[in-house]
Protein backbone atom coordinates (compact mmCIF):
# COMPACT_ATOMS: atom_id res chain seq x y z
CA UNK A 1 0.00 0.00 0.00
CA UNK A 2 1.44 3.66 -0.88
CA UNK A 3 -1.84 5.67 -1.56
CA UNK A 4 -5.34 4.71 -1.05
CA UNK A 5 -5.83 5.70 2.36
CA UNK A 6 -8.82 4.66 4.31
CA UNK A 7 -10.64 7.06 6.65
CA UNK A 8 -10.43 6.25 9.95
CA UNK A 9 -14.03 6.41 11.59
CA UNK A 10 -15.44 9.56 10.94
CA UNK A 11 -11.81 11.19 10.65
CA UNK A 12 -11.59 12.65 14.16
CA UNK A 13 -8.88 11.64 16.88
CA UNK A 14 -9.15 8.39 18.00
CA UNK A 15 -10.77 8.18 21.54
CA UNK A 16 -7.77 6.71 24.11
CA UNK A 17 -6.55 3.22 23.48
CA UNK A 18 -7.70 3.42 19.91
CA UNK A 19 -4.85 4.32 16.90
CA UNK A 20 -5.19 5.41 13.52
CA UNK A 21 -3.21 2.64 11.44
CA UNK A 22 -0.64 3.09 8.63
CA UNK A 23 -2.84 2.55 5.81
CA UNK A 24 -5.63 4.87 7.51
CA UNK A 25 -6.15 8.34 7.63
CA UNK A 26 -8.18 11.12 9.69
CA UNK A 27 -9.38 14.28 7.77
CA UNK A 28 -7.39 15.74 5.31
CA UNK A 29 -7.31 19.20 7.75
CA UNK A 30 -5.89 16.85 10.51
CA UNK A 31 -3.82 14.88 8.39
CA UNK A 32 -2.19 18.33 7.56
CA UNK A 33 -1.69 19.42 10.86
CA UNK A 34 -0.49 16.26 12.19
CA UNK A 35 1.99 16.61 9.27
CA UNK A 36 3.09 19.95 10.06
CA UNK A 37 3.93 18.68 13.70
CA UNK A 38 6.10 16.41 12.00
CA UNK A 39 8.29 18.81 10.24
CA UNK A 40 8.54 20.94 13.55
CA UNK A 41 9.65 17.66 15.36
CA UNK A 42 12.20 16.45 12.61
CA UNK A 43 13.23 20.32 12.21
CA UNK A 44 16.05 21.18 14.31
CA UNK A 45 18.17 18.27 14.04
CA UNK A 46 17.63 17.92 10.27
CA UNK A 47 19.12 21.65 10.03
CA UNK A 48 21.64 21.70 12.44
CA UNK A 49 23.50 18.64 11.31
CA UNK A 50 24.39 19.60 8.13
CA UNK A 51 25.60 22.96 9.35
CA UNK A 52 27.91 21.00 11.72
CA UNK A 53 28.87 19.10 8.51
CA UNK A 54 29.61 22.11 6.52
CA UNK A 55 26.49 21.18 4.15
CA UNK A 56 23.57 23.07 3.14
CA UNK A 57 21.05 23.06 5.35
CA UNK A 58 18.19 24.34 3.00
CA UNK A 59 19.59 21.15 0.38
CA UNK A 60 19.52 18.79 3.68
CA UNK A 61 15.60 20.02 4.44
CA UNK A 62 14.20 19.43 0.64
CA UNK A 63 16.35 15.82 0.25
CA UNK A 64 14.83 14.58 3.54
CA UNK A 65 11.49 15.22 2.31
CA UNK A 66 12.54 13.51 -1.06
CA UNK A 67 14.00 10.51 0.71
CA UNK A 68 11.21 10.77 3.05
CA UNK A 69 8.79 9.71 0.17
CA UNK A 70 11.12 7.29 -1.53
CA UNK A 71 11.28 5.19 1.88
CA UNK A 72 7.72 5.37 2.09
CA UNK A 73 7.45 3.68 -1.48
CA UNK A 74 9.73 1.19 -1.04
CA UNK A 75 8.31 -0.26 2.75
CA UNK A 76 5.02 -0.34 0.49
CA UNK A 77 3.53 2.39 3.49
CA UNK A 78 4.20 -0.73 5.72
CA UNK A 79 6.39 1.72 7.65
CA UNK A 80 5.51 4.94 8.82
CA UNK A 81 8.41 7.39 9.30
CA UNK A 82 10.42 10.37 8.17
CA UNK A 83 13.91 10.25 6.93
CA UNK A 84 15.68 13.53 8.32
CA UNK A 85 19.59 13.93 8.68
CA UNK A 86 21.98 11.63 10.49
CA UNK A 87 24.34 12.31 13.34
CA UNK A 88 25.89 9.24 12.81
CA UNK A 89 27.83 10.67 10.05
CA UNK A 90 29.33 13.73 11.94
CA UNK A 91 32.27 12.21 13.07
CA UNK A 92 33.24 10.67 9.95
CA UNK A 93 32.64 14.10 7.99
CA UNK A 94 34.71 16.07 10.65
CA UNK A 95 37.68 13.60 10.07
CA UNK A 96 37.54 14.05 6.51
CA UNK A 97 37.67 17.70 6.52
CA UNK A 98 40.62 17.47 8.96
CA UNK A 99 42.52 15.48 6.34
CA UNK A 100 41.68 18.29 3.76
CA UNK A 101 38.52 16.86 1.82
CA UNK A 102 35.99 19.22 0.66
CA UNK A 103 31.98 19.17 -0.02
CA UNK A 104 32.30 16.87 -2.90
CA UNK A 105 34.68 14.83 -0.72
CA UNK A 106 32.47 14.35 2.14
CA UNK A 107 29.09 13.63 0.24
CA UNK A 108 30.91 11.22 -1.95
CA UNK A 109 32.33 9.43 0.59
CA UNK A 110 28.63 9.61 2.38
CA UNK A 111 27.03 8.18 -1.09
CA UNK A 112 29.58 4.81 -0.75
CA UNK A 113 27.89 4.96 2.51
CA UNK A 114 24.76 4.47 1.07
CA UNK A 115 25.15 1.92 -1.41
CA UNK A 116 26.71 -0.27 1.42
CA UNK A 117 23.74 0.68 3.22
CA UNK A 118 21.79 -0.70 0.80
CA UNK A 119 23.51 -3.29 -0.29
CA UNK A 120 22.97 -4.76 3.86
CA UNK A 121 19.50 -4.02 3.63
CA UNK A 122 19.23 -6.63 0.77
CA UNK A 123 21.31 -8.99 2.72
CA UNK A 124 18.69 -8.38 5.52
CA UNK A 125 16.14 -9.29 3.57
CA UNK A 126 17.40 -12.17 1.79
CA UNK A 127 18.86 -14.16 4.92
CA UNK A 128 16.36 -12.53 7.78
CA UNK A 129 16.58 -9.94 10.36
CA UNK A 130 18.50 -12.56 12.72
CA UNK A 131 21.56 -12.04 10.97
CA UNK A 132 21.82 -8.76 12.40
CA UNK A 133 22.29 -9.39 15.64
CA UNK A 134 24.73 -12.16 14.84
CA UNK A 135 27.04 -10.09 12.85
CA UNK A 136 26.33 -6.68 15.73
CA UNK A 137 25.56 -8.09 18.87
CA UNK A 138 24.48 -5.24 21.48
CA UNK A 139 27.98 -4.82 23.02
CA UNK A 140 29.35 -4.17 19.73
CA UNK A 141 27.00 -1.53 18.60
CA UNK A 142 27.09 -0.03 21.63
CA UNK A 143 30.83 0.55 21.65
CA UNK A 144 30.30 2.12 17.53
CA UNK A 145 27.53 4.62 18.87
CA UNK A 146 29.63 5.48 21.49
CA UNK A 147 32.78 6.43 20.25
CA UNK A 148 31.00 7.91 17.25
CA UNK A 149 29.52 10.35 19.52
CA UNK A 150 32.56 11.13 21.78
CA UNK A 151 34.88 11.12 19.12
CA UNK A 152 33.08 14.75 18.45
CA UNK A 153 33.93 16.32 21.71
CA UNK A 154 37.17 17.97 20.07
CA UNK A 155 34.69 19.71 17.81
CA UNK A 156 32.63 21.00 20.00
CA UNK A 157 35.78 22.22 21.95
CA UNK A 158 37.95 23.54 19.49
CA UNK A 159 35.73 24.79 17.00
CA UNK A 160 32.61 26.18 18.14
CA UNK A 161 32.91 26.64 21.84
CA UNK A 162 35.45 28.94 21.39
CA UNK A 163 34.15 31.53 19.02
CA UNK A 164 31.50 32.65 21.59
CA UNK A 165 32.00 30.88 25.00
CA UNK A 166 29.56 32.99 27.36
CA UNK A 167 26.88 32.32 24.76
CA UNK A 168 27.47 28.58 24.22
CA UNK A 169 26.96 28.23 27.78
CA UNK A 170 24.02 29.83 27.56
CA UNK A 171 22.59 28.12 25.15
CA UNK A 172 23.53 24.67 26.79
CA UNK A 173 21.68 25.76 29.66
CA UNK A 174 18.68 26.46 27.89
CA UNK A 175 18.17 23.36 25.91
CA UNK A 176 18.82 21.06 29.38
CA UNK A 177 16.31 23.30 31.83
CA UNK A 178 13.79 23.31 28.31
CA UNK A 179 14.34 19.66 28.07
CA UNK A 180 13.12 18.95 31.38
CA UNK A 181 11.08 21.62 32.63
CA UNK A 182 8.66 21.32 29.47
CA UNK A 183 6.84 18.80 28.32
CA UNK A 184 5.85 16.14 25.48
CA UNK A 185 6.05 18.31 22.20
CA UNK A 186 7.76 21.00 22.98
CA UNK A 187 10.72 18.64 25.48
CA UNK A 188 11.20 16.86 21.82
CA UNK A 189 11.95 20.11 20.46
CA UNK A 190 14.12 21.18 22.85
CA UNK A 191 17.05 21.68 20.59
CA UNK A 192 15.36 23.86 18.33
CA UNK A 193 14.40 25.96 21.15
CA UNK A 194 17.71 26.16 21.99
CA UNK A 195 19.01 26.85 18.75
CA UNK A 196 16.06 29.92 18.35
CA UNK A 197 17.73 31.13 21.91
CA UNK A 198 20.66 31.14 21.18
CA UNK A 199 20.70 33.02 17.60
CA UNK A 200 17.78 35.61 19.38
CA UNK A 201 20.87 35.92 22.16
CA UNK A 202 23.49 36.36 19.57
CA UNK A 203 21.75 39.23 17.73
CA UNK A 204 20.97 40.96 21.43
CA UNK A 205 24.29 41.20 22.29
CA UNK A 206 25.63 42.29 18.98
CA UNK A 207 23.47 45.35 19.26
CA UNK A 208 23.78 46.05 23.36
CA UNK A 209 27.64 44.94 23.54
CA UNK A 210 28.97 44.80 20.15
CA UNK A 211 31.37 42.90 18.22
CA UNK A 212 33.33 39.80 19.51
CA UNK A 213 37.08 39.31 19.13
CA UNK A 214 37.26 35.58 18.56
CA UNK A 215 38.26 32.73 16.67
CA UNK A 216 36.22 32.01 13.98
CA UNK A 217 36.12 28.40 12.78
CA UNK A 218 38.53 27.28 10.53
CA UNK A 219 40.66 30.48 11.26
CA UNK A 220 44.09 30.66 13.52
CA UNK A 221 43.60 34.09 14.96
CA UNK A 222 40.85 36.22 16.55
CA UNK A 223 38.62 38.85 14.64
CA UNK A 224 36.79 41.37 15.55
CA UNK A 225 32.95 40.37 14.47
CA UNK A 226 29.73 39.80 14.80
CA UNK A 227 28.32 37.61 15.87
CA UNK A 228 25.46 36.76 13.48
CA UNK A 229 26.46 38.11 10.23
CA UNK A 230 22.95 38.28 8.53
CA UNK A 231 24.30 39.70 4.81
CA UNK A 232 23.74 37.33 3.21
CA UNK A 233 19.85 36.95 4.25
CA UNK A 234 19.31 40.13 2.24
CA UNK A 235 21.25 38.89 -0.77
CA UNK A 236 19.45 35.61 -0.90
CA UNK A 237 16.05 35.05 -3.27
CA UNK A 238 12.65 34.38 -1.82
CA UNK A 239 12.52 31.35 -4.11
CA UNK A 240 14.95 29.40 -6.12
CA UNK A 241 17.00 25.96 -5.74
CA UNK A 242 19.35 25.48 -3.34
CA UNK A 243 23.45 24.97 -4.75
CA UNK A 244 24.32 21.31 -5.71
CA UNK A 245 27.69 19.78 -4.77
CA UNK A 246 29.19 17.17 -7.20
CA UNK A 247 30.26 14.43 -5.38
CA UNK A 248 33.86 13.10 -5.26
CA UNK A 249 35.06 9.50 -4.05
CA UNK A 250 38.21 8.75 -2.64
CA UNK A 251 39.42 5.25 -0.50
CA UNK A 252 40.59 7.34 2.59
CA UNK A 253 37.63 9.38 3.18
CA UNK A 254 35.24 6.75 2.52
CA UNK A 255 36.60 4.64 4.73
CA UNK A 256 36.57 7.44 7.27
CA UNK A 257 32.52 7.64 7.44
CA UNK A 258 32.02 3.83 6.56
CA UNK A 259 31.55 2.86 10.64
CA UNK A 260 28.60 4.82 10.59
CA UNK A 261 26.87 1.87 8.71
CA UNK A 262 27.13 0.08 11.53
CA UNK A 263 24.91 2.89 13.13
CA UNK A 264 22.58 3.32 10.82
CA UNK A 265 21.33 -0.48 10.85
CA UNK A 266 20.78 -0.34 14.36
CA UNK A 267 18.91 2.97 14.19
CA UNK A 268 16.58 1.27 11.28
CA UNK A 269 16.16 -1.90 13.14
CA UNK A 270 15.34 -0.03 16.34
CA UNK A 271 12.74 2.10 14.58
CA UNK A 272 11.02 -0.47 12.99
CA UNK A 273 11.01 -2.74 15.93
CA UNK A 274 9.07 0.57 18.01
CA UNK A 275 7.07 1.27 15.54
CA UNK A 276 5.98 -3.01 14.86
CA UNK A 277 5.32 -2.84 18.70
CA UNK A 278 3.36 0.87 18.42
CA UNK A 279 1.23 -0.42 15.81
CA UNK A 280 0.46 -4.33 16.99
CA UNK A 281 1.99 -5.26 13.85
CA UNK A 282 4.76 -7.50 13.10
CA UNK A 283 7.45 -5.24 11.05
CA UNK A 284 10.60 -7.70 11.25
CA UNK A 285 9.73 -9.03 7.55
CA UNK A 286 10.04 -5.34 6.47
CA UNK A 287 13.17 -4.26 8.40
CA UNK A 288 15.61 -5.18 5.14
CA UNK A 289 13.20 -2.96 2.69
CA UNK A 290 13.10 -0.41 5.55
CA UNK A 291 17.30 -0.64 5.97
CA UNK A 292 17.49 -0.51 1.83
CA UNK A 293 15.28 2.84 1.52
CA UNK A 294 17.10 4.50 3.71
CA UNK A 295 20.89 3.49 1.81
CA UNK A 296 18.37 4.76 -1.48
CA UNK A 297 17.60 7.73 0.43
CA UNK A 298 21.26 8.71 1.72
CA UNK A 299 22.87 7.82 -2.16
CA UNK A 300 19.79 10.01 -3.90
CA UNK A 301 19.80 13.05 -0.87
CA UNK A 302 24.00 12.52 -1.35
CA UNK A 303 24.24 12.35 -5.22
CA UNK A 304 23.31 16.16 -5.04
CA UNK A 305 25.50 17.20 -2.31
CA UNK A 306 22.84 16.89 0.35
CA UNK A 307 23.03 15.42 3.80
CA UNK A 308 22.82 11.64 5.08
CA UNK A 309 19.34 10.11 5.89
CA UNK A 310 18.45 8.11 8.75
CA UNK A 311 14.73 7.49 10.49
CA UNK A 312 14.17 9.92 12.93
CA UNK A 313 12.58 9.06 16.63
CA UNK A 314 11.26 12.59 17.44
CA UNK A 315 8.66 11.14 15.07
CA UNK A 316 7.98 8.63 17.07
CA UNK A 317 7.64 10.39 19.31
CA UNK A 318 4.63 12.32 17.77
CA UNK A 319 3.02 9.02 16.98
CA UNK A 320 3.24 8.05 20.24
CA UNK A 321 1.50 11.64 21.49
CA UNK A 322 -1.27 11.60 18.84
CA UNK A 323 -1.91 7.54 18.18
CA UNK A 324 -2.14 8.76 14.55
CA UNK A 325 0.33 6.22 12.57
CA UNK A 326 -0.69 7.12 9.19
CA UNK A 327 1.82 7.48 6.26
CA UNK A 328 -0.53 10.32 4.74
CA UNK A 329 1.05 12.90 7.45
CA UNK A 330 4.38 12.05 6.40
CA UNK A 331 4.11 12.55 2.90
CA UNK A 332 2.38 15.60 3.99
CA UNK A 333 5.51 16.65 5.86
CA UNK A 334 7.94 15.13 2.88
CA UNK A 335 5.93 17.70 0.64
CA UNK A 336 6.14 20.77 3.48
CA UNK A 337 9.86 20.04 3.65
CA UNK A 338 10.44 20.06 -0.32
CA UNK A 339 8.75 23.28 -0.48
CA UNK A 340 10.82 25.11 2.70
CA UNK A 341 13.98 24.00 0.68
CA UNK A 342 13.03 25.68 -1.94
CA UNK A 343 13.37 28.91 0.35
CA UNK A 344 16.83 30.25 -0.41
CA UNK A 345 16.33 33.28 2.33
CA UNK A 346 15.25 30.58 5.21
CA UNK A 347 18.92 28.68 4.15
CA UNK A 348 20.69 31.84 4.71
CA UNK A 349 19.08 32.75 8.12
CA UNK A 350 19.79 28.93 8.71
CA UNK A 351 23.55 29.48 7.54
CA UNK A 352 24.14 32.53 9.58
CA UNK A 353 23.55 30.66 12.87
CA UNK A 354 26.69 32.07 15.22
CA UNK A 355 29.58 29.44 16.04
CA UNK A 356 29.23 29.87 19.94
CA UNK A 357 25.02 28.77 20.05
CA UNK A 358 26.46 25.77 17.83
CA UNK A 359 29.00 25.15 20.27
CA UNK A 360 26.20 25.21 23.22
CA UNK A 361 24.48 22.77 21.44
CA UNK A 362 26.81 20.03 19.70
CA UNK A 363 28.58 19.97 23.62
CA UNK A 364 24.81 18.30 24.32
CA UNK A 365 23.86 16.82 21.02
CA UNK A 366 27.45 14.86 21.14
CA UNK A 367 27.07 13.39 24.31
CA UNK A 368 24.22 12.64 23.80
CA UNK A 369 24.88 10.37 20.74
CA UNK A 370 27.69 8.61 22.56
CA UNK A 371 25.31 7.98 25.67
CA UNK A 372 23.28 5.81 23.55
CA UNK A 373 26.08 3.43 22.98
CA UNK A 374 25.61 3.13 27.15
CA UNK A 375 22.00 2.97 26.85
CA UNK A 376 22.23 0.06 24.07
CA UNK A 377 24.71 -1.79 26.90
CA UNK A 378 22.50 -1.03 29.81
CA UNK A 379 19.23 -2.08 28.13
CA UNK A 380 20.59 -5.32 26.92
CA UNK A 381 22.52 -6.31 30.05
CA UNK A 382 26.07 -6.14 28.88
CA UNK A 383 28.08 -8.38 31.32
CA UNK A 384 31.41 -6.05 31.13
CA UNK A 385 33.26 -8.64 33.49
CA UNK A 386 33.28 -11.10 30.43
CA UNK A 387 36.72 -10.23 28.75
CA UNK A 388 35.04 -11.33 24.91
CA UNK A 389 33.19 -7.88 25.99
CA UNK A 390 35.61 -6.01 28.11
CA UNK A 391 39.08 -6.05 25.89
CA UNK A 392 38.15 -5.50 22.55
CA UNK A 393 35.41 -3.30 23.03
CA UNK A 394 37.75 -1.10 25.58
CA UNK A 395 40.92 -1.26 22.84
CA UNK A 396 38.33 0.02 19.82
CA UNK A 397 36.77 2.83 22.14
CA UNK A 398 40.07 4.64 23.05
CA UNK A 399 41.42 4.18 19.70
CA UNK A 400 37.82 5.96 18.63
CA UNK A 401 37.95 8.85 21.39
CA UNK A 402 41.45 9.61 21.03
CA UNK A 403 41.90 9.63 17.62
CA UNK A 404 44.53 7.31 16.89
CA UNK A 405 46.03 6.58 13.60
CA UNK A 406 47.66 3.84 12.36
CA UNK A 407 49.66 4.70 8.22
CA UNK A 408 50.15 2.08 5.75
CA UNK A 409 51.52 4.00 3.43
CA UNK A 410 52.40 8.06 2.55
CA UNK A 411 48.70 7.98 1.06
CA UNK A 412 46.19 5.58 3.02
CA UNK A 413 45.57 5.40 6.79
CA UNK A 414 43.15 4.45 8.80
CA UNK A 415 42.37 6.04 12.56
CA UNK A 416 39.57 7.57 14.77
CA UNK A 417 36.31 6.17 14.72
CA UNK A 418 37.10 3.90 11.39
CA UNK A 419 40.02 2.15 13.49
CA UNK A 420 38.52 1.69 16.45
CA UNK A 421 34.90 0.17 14.94
CA UNK A 422 37.30 -2.29 12.74
CA UNK A 423 39.01 -3.27 16.09
CA UNK A 424 35.82 -3.22 18.41
CA UNK A 425 33.80 -5.55 15.63
CA UNK A 426 36.69 -7.95 14.15
CA UNK A 427 38.00 -7.65 17.63
CA UNK A 428 34.94 -8.98 19.42
CA UNK A 429 34.72 -12.01 17.12
CA UNK A 430 38.25 -13.02 17.04
CA UNK A 431 37.74 -13.04 21.12
CA UNK A 432 34.65 -15.07 21.03
CA UNK A 433 36.13 -17.31 18.66
CA UNK A 434 39.36 -18.19 21.07
CA UNK A 435 37.55 -17.58 24.50
CA UNK A 436 36.69 -20.54 26.49
CA UNK A 437 33.46 -22.22 26.69
CA UNK A 438 32.07 -21.03 29.59
CA UNK A 439 32.92 -16.93 29.05
CA UNK A 440 31.09 -18.11 25.68
CA UNK A 441 28.10 -19.58 27.31
CA UNK A 442 27.68 -16.10 29.86
CA UNK A 443 27.29 -13.94 26.54
CA UNK A 444 23.76 -15.82 25.73
CA UNK A 445 22.70 -14.16 29.30
CA UNK A 446 22.79 -10.87 27.31
CA UNK A 447 19.51 -9.65 25.81
CA UNK A 448 19.46 -9.19 21.95
CA UNK A 449 22.91 -11.62 21.56
CA UNK A 450 21.92 -13.42 18.18
CA UNK A 451 17.98 -12.87 18.81
CA UNK A 452 17.10 -11.37 16.04
CA UNK A 453 15.48 -7.96 15.88
CA UNK A 454 15.73 -7.95 19.76
CA UNK A 455 16.12 -4.90 22.73
CA UNK A 456 20.05 -4.50 21.25
CA UNK A 457 18.69 -3.08 17.90
CA UNK A 458 15.32 -1.32 19.37
CA UNK A 459 17.81 0.33 22.16
CA UNK A 460 18.59 3.21 19.57
CA UNK A 461 15.22 3.82 18.35
CA UNK A 462 16.92 6.10 18.01
CA UNK A 463 18.61 7.52 16.27
CA UNK A 464 20.21 7.89 16.06
CA UNK A 465 21.69 7.37 16.72
CA UNK A 466 20.42 10.55 16.98
CA UNK A 467 19.98 10.62 20.85
CA UNK A 468 16.67 9.16 21.59
CA UNK A 469 14.55 8.89 24.86
CA UNK A 470 12.19 6.08 26.08
CA UNK A 471 11.40 3.46 23.65
CA UNK A 472 7.63 3.70 22.41
CA UNK A 473 7.78 -0.03 22.77
CA UNK A 474 7.59 0.13 26.66
CA UNK A 475 5.29 2.09 27.22
CA UNK A 476 1.13 1.81 27.63
CA UNK A 477 -1.29 3.82 26.33
CA UNK A 478 -1.93 4.62 29.70
CA UNK A 479 1.18 6.09 30.36
CA UNK A 480 2.04 8.15 26.92
CA UNK A 481 2.23 11.55 29.07
CA UNK A 482 5.90 9.85 30.84
CA UNK A 483 7.04 9.01 27.27
CA UNK A 484 6.49 12.46 26.08
CA UNK A 485 8.71 13.71 29.13
CA UNK A 486 11.44 11.58 28.55
CA UNK A 487 11.65 11.63 24.89
CA UNK A 488 14.46 13.78 23.18
CA UNK A 489 15.60 15.15 19.99
CA UNK A 490 18.56 14.05 18.46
Amino acid sequence: MAFGWKLYGDGKTPPLGEAVAPDERLSWPLTVGIGAQHVVAMFGATFVFPLIMGLDANLAILMSGIATIIFLLIVQGKVPSYLGTSASFVGGVAAVRAQGGDSGDVVGAILVSGIVLALVGLLIQAAGPAVVNRVLPPAVTGAVVLLIGFNLAPVAAATYWPQDQWVALATMAFVIVVSLALRGFWARISILLGLVFGYLLSLLLDATAGPINSVLGGATEPTLHDRVNLDGVGQADWFGFPDLTAPSFGLNFSLLVLPAVIALVAENAGHVKAVGEMTKRNLDPVLGRAVFADGIGTVVATSVGGSPTTTYAENIGVMAATRVYSTAAYYVAAIVAILLGLVPKFGAIVNATPGGVLGGITVVLYGMIGLLGAKIWKENRVDFANPINLVPLAAGIIIGIGNVNLQFTDNFSLGGISLGTIVAVVGWHLARALAPAEMKAALHEERGFEGGTGPALGSTGRHTVDAGGADPSDVDENDRSRYDRNDRSH
